[in-house]
């Protein structure tokens, strides 16, 4: 089911300007964050419409911490990250969605949460499809 006025639902600009899509599994979509200052930032998002974890089935819940996990284990392989930060919100944008982060040691926010703050770091995109392809292939 998706929700026509929900940003995560419908394939907009404004979606396809803030993450790319890398992938679709089997229950959520997983898409690089476009700021890659913290790199192989990714968000995942369930692909129905559901805007928080008590609107799943029990399999469903399963399913997508396995998916979660995947793409951990994904991004540790790629990158090499000394720690991954997770962040599920939804005030803003009501879609059940999480933010995976990869913090490297003296990079940005290291002992600290993630912030959206500060410079952003963009890529040309061929950078970005090399990014893709890492993560891809350590699916």
């Amino acid at each position: 089911m998706k929700d026509q006025n929900c940003f995560y639902c419908m394939d907009t600009d404004k979606r396809r300007e803030l993450m790319t899509e890398i992938t679709s599994l089997k229950l959520a979509d997983l898409y690089l964050f476009r700021d890659q200052t913290y790199t192989g930032r990714c968000v995942l998002k369930f692909r129905d419409h559901k805007t928080d974890f008590s609107q799943l089935t029990d399999e469903e819940n399963l399913e997508f911490a396995k998916e979660l996990r995947q793409v951990a284990a994904a991004l540790t392989k790629a990158f090499h990250p000394d720690k991954i930060n997770y962040a599920v919100y939804g005030d803003l944008v009501p879609h059940l969605h999480i933010h995976i982060v990869p913090k490297y040691k003296g990079g940005p926010q290291w002992g600290g949460p993630f912030t959206d703050t500060g410079p952003k770091k963009y890529l040309s995109d061929a950078e970005y499809q090399e990014l893709i392809a890492k993560i891809r292939a350590a699916l």
